[in-house]
C-alpha cells in the first residue's frame, strides 16, 4: 500500500505543479476539491428544482415532460438538465479525488477518522441520489436502471422481492412508483446535505465555497458542454414488456451496473460492503495500541514584537490545523502546500514535513530551518516563530473604514497612483511599510502597501499595477473613476523600520517601490541619519515611474542614495545605468553586508532568491526583512497577509 502511496503522491504533486504554474496556487482546483464538490452540490440542487417544476409523474407523463423540457425549451430547461447531468458526474469526480488525495497524503489517521468514514457515507449517498435521479425520466436508460436496482436490492431479505412486485410487475406503473421515486430524490439530498455538514465539523476553517475564479470556470465549462453536448432521454419511452439491450452508460455514476448483470447478485452486495468496511477501517490500520490518554504536544509560537502564544497539538495534527482550531490568525492560504503563505521557522523541535510543491519551500530556505506549517507534524514539544504574528488577546483589530477616491493619477504605462481620503474628521494612524486590505463586492481582499508616510494625513496614496486578467487591477484601469467609494480594513503588516543604528539598505522590486518610499519619507521627517541606499530594479527603463523623486532626495538628504537596476533594458531605453539582477547588483557593491540592515520588498521569487544570498554574504538573519508579495492573474484569491505594494 505505502508503494501505491508513493505513486498518487507523485502523479497528485506533479498535476498540482503544473496547474499552479498554469493558473497560479491560489486558484488550482486540486486544493480545493471539498469546496468545490459543495458548490457542485448547490448546482445540482439548483438545476433539479428548476427540472422537477416542469416533470408531471405517470407513465406517459414523465417521458413526455421531460423530453418536452429538453426539446420545446432547449434553451432553458434542456441547458439546466444538461447542467444538471455534467454538474452531478463533476461532483462524484471531484468527490473521489478528494478522498484518493487524502489517501495519497495519509491523511485519515487520528483524529481524522471522523472526516474519512463520513466522507464515505457520503460517497454512497451520493450515489444513491445520483441513480435515484436516472429512474425519473422513464426512457430505456430509467427502465434499465430502475429494473437493475429493484432486482439488486430484492435479493436483500429485508425485500424479498416486493420492490419488483409492487413497483415493476404492476401492469401498469402508476403515481405509486413516481411517488416513490420522487420522495427519494427531494430527501436523499436533504440527509446529504445535512451529512456534509457533518463531515466538515473537525476541518478547522473548512472552506465550502471555492474561489471566484473556479466558480465562473465551471459554470462556463457547464454551459458550453450543455450547448455542445446536450443530454437527452435515450431510447423512446419505457416498455416494460421489452427488454433493454442498448444504453448509453453514464460510467460516473453506473460503473457497478455492468456487474449486476455479469456476477451473481451476492457477490455485488460482497464486492460493495465489504470494500466500504475496508475503506472505513483504514484509519485504524495498521492497529496501533496505545495506554492512557492520546498523546498531546505542546507548540510554542513566537510572533511579532516579542509576542508569544501557545496551545495544544492532536498527534498526527498539523501545526495549521491545530493553530486554526485555536482560534489563532495564523498567514495560510491553500492548506496543502502550495502556496507558501504558512512559513514559519522552527526554534526548537523537530517535525515530519508532508508532501509539498518545492516552489513553496526552497532547499535554501528549508535549510534555514523553515518549515510550513500546513504540512508540518510535530514529534514532540516545537517551538516556532511566525512573520506578523500576534495572539488575538493582545493584536490590534483592524478598523473598517470607507474611504473616496480623490485622485488617480498614470506614473507608468502600467502603474496607477490611487489617492483615497476618508470622511472628514477621521484619520488612519500607521506605521510606514503597512498596508490595507481592500474589500471587493464578492468578499475578497486585495492588499496595497501603503505609499505615503504617516505624517501625510489628509490622504492614502497607493500604487496599484495593472495585473492581465487581474479583477480589481483591472478596474482600478479601466472603471474606477474620482468620486468612487473604497472599503477596506487596517492597518495590517509588520514590514516597519527597525529603531538601530546599522546602515540600511533598501531593495525593491517594480512596485515593491511603494512601501520602501513611505519608510525612506517617514525616515526623512522624523530626522533619521542613519545611511541609507536604494536598489530599485525594473525589468525597462520606463518602469521606474518615480526615479526623478527619488533622485531629488538624493539631492537633499547627504545620507540617502538610489541605485536603479534595469534587468532588460531595449535599445530604445537609452539606458547607461546598472543592469541585470537588483539583489545581485547590491552584492556586487558590498562583498560583506555584516553590519547592515535590508528590507526586501517584492516579488516572492525575488525574495526567495535574494535573501539565502544575503545571508551567504555576511547579513546577519536578525537583520533581514522582507515583504514579499504576490501578483496572480487572472483574478486571484489574494491572501490578506500579502500584500501588493
Amino acid at each position: 500500500m505505502k508503494h501505491f502511496q508513493a505513486l498518487l503522491q507523485w502523479l497528485f504533486l506533479r498535476a498540482e505543479g503544473l496547474f499552479n504554474a498554469a493558473f497560479g496556487d491560489r486558484i488550482n482546483p486540486f486544493y480545493h476539491l471539498g469546496a468545490i464538490t459543495f458548490f457542485l452540490f448547490w448546482v445540482v440542487g439548483g438545476t433539479g428544482l428548476y427540472i422537477y417544476i416542469f416533470f408531471e409523474t405517470g407513465l406517459s407523463e414523465a417521458y413526455s415532460s421531460v423530453v418536452s423540457l429538453s426539446q420545446d425549451q432547449w434553451y432553458a430547461g434542456g441547458i439546466m438538465r444538461s447542467i444538471h447531468r455534467y454538474a452531478s458526474d463533476a461532483m462524484v469526480l471531484t468527490m473521489m479525488l478528494h478522498m484518493l488525495r487524502y489517501f495519497a497524503f495519509n491523511l485519515y489517521h487520528g483524529f481524522r477518522w471522523f472526516s474519512w468514514v463520513t466522507g464515505v457515507m457520503l460517497i454512497w449517498m451520493v450515489y444513491a441520489s445520483g441513480i435515484n435521479g436516472y429512474m425519473l425520466p422513464w426512457d430505456q436508460l430509467a427502465q434499465y436502471v430502475t429494473i437493475a436496482t429493484f432486482e439488486w436490492l430484492d435479493w436483500l431479505p429485508s425485500f424479498g422481492g416486493t420492490l419488483m412486485r409492487n413497483f415493476v410487475y404492476s401492469a401498469n406503473v402508476g403515481d405509486r412508483f413516481f411517488t416513490l421515486l420522487a420522495f427519494m430524490h427531494l430527501g436523499l439530498p436533504l440527509v446529504l446535505l445535512m451529512v456534509m455538514w457533518i463531515h466538515v465539523q473537525r476541518v478547522p476553517m473548512a472552506r465550502t465555497t471555492p474561489p471566484r475564479p473556479i466558480v465562473v470556470g465551471l459554470l462556463v465549462s457547464m454551459l458550453v458542454l450543455s450547448l455542445v453536448a446536450p443530454v437527452q432521454s435515450q431510447g423512446g419511452p419505457s416498455d416494460l414488456s421489452t427488454a433493454v439491450t442498448s444504453v448509453e452508460m453514464d460510467w460516473f455514476y453506473l460503473a457497478l451496473f455492468p456487474l449486476m448483470t455479469e456476477w451473481p447478485l451476492g457477490q455485488v452486495w460482497a464486492l460493495v460492503v465489504g470494500g466500504s468496511v475496508l475503506l472505513c477501517l483504514l484509519p485504524w490500520w495498521p492497529l496501533k495500541f496505545r495506554r492512557g490518554a492520546q498523546r498531546t504536544h505542546l507548540v510554542v509560537v513566537h510572533g511579532e514584537s516579542g509576542a508569544s502564544t501557545e496551545f495544544k497539538l492532536r498527534e498526527g495534527e498539523t501545526i495549521l490545523d491545530a493553530g486554526l482550531r485555536e482560534g489563532l490568525a495564523l498567514p495560510y492560504e491553500c492548506r496543502n502546500g502550495g502556496c507558501g503563505l504558512c512559513l514559519c521557522s522552527m526554534e526548537h523541535g523537530s517535525v515530519d514535513q508532508r508532501p509539498y510543491q518545492p516552489s513553496a519551500l526552497p532547499d535554501a530556505m528549508k535549510a534555514q530551518g523553515k518549515v510550513l506549517m500546513c504540512c508540518a507534524v510535530p514529534r514532540g514539544d516545537v517551538v516556532i516563530a511566525v512573520d506578523g504574528f500576534v495572539p488575538s488577546e493582545t493584536a490590534t483589530i483592524a478598523t473598517l473604514y470607507s474611504g473616496t477616491v480623490t485622485a488617480m493619477e498614470l506614473l507608468a504605462q502600467d502603474v496607477m497612483r490611487v489617492l483615497v481620503s476618508l470622511p472628514e474628521g477621521q484619520t488612519l494612524d500607521f506605521e510606514a511599510g503597512q498596508y490595507i486590505d481592500i474589500l471587493l463586492d464578492n468578499g475578497q481582499h486585495r492588499a496595497f502597501s501603503f505609499a505615503n508616510a504617516p505624517h501625510v494625513r489628509d490622504h492614502i496614496e497607493l500604487h496599484v499595477r495593472l495585473i492581465p486578467g487581474g479583477r480589481f487591477t483591472t478596474h482600478v484601469f479601466e472603471g474606477m473613476k474620482v468620486g468612487d467609494a473604497m472599503r477596506f480594513e487596517g492597518p495590517r503588516g509588520s514590514f516597519t523600520l527597525r529603531d538601530s543604528m546599522h546602515p540600511i539598505l533598501f531593495v525593491a522590486g517594480a512596485t515593491g517601490f511603494a512601501p520602501i518610499k513611505s519608510i525612506v519619507e517617514d525616515a526623512f521627517q522624523r530626522g533619521i541619519q542613519r545611511p541609507m541606499r536604494l536598489y530599485w530594479g525594473v525589468r525597462q527603463r520606463k518602469d521606474l515611474y518615480m526615479l526623478a523623486l527619488c533622485e531629488q532626495w538624493q539631492e537633499e538628504h547627504p545620507n540617502f542614495s538610489v541605485v536603479p537596476v534595469v534587468s532588460e533594458p531595449t535599445e530604445g531605453d537609452g539606458w547607461t545605468g546598472r543592469t541585470g539582477l537588483v539583489h545581485e547588483a547590491m552584492l556586487a557593491d558590498f562583498a560583506d553586508l555584516s553590519g547592515h540592515e535590508v528590507y526586501l520588498c517584492g516579488s516572492v521569487k525575488m525574495v526567495e532568491t535574494a535573501v539565502p544570498a544575503f545571508l551567504a554574504q555576511g547579513l546577519g538573519e536578525d537583520a533581514c526583512f522582507s515583504d514579499a508579495f504576490l501578483m496572480a492573474a487572472p483574478t486571484p484569491e489574494q491572501a490578506p497577509a500579502q500584500p501588493q505594494p
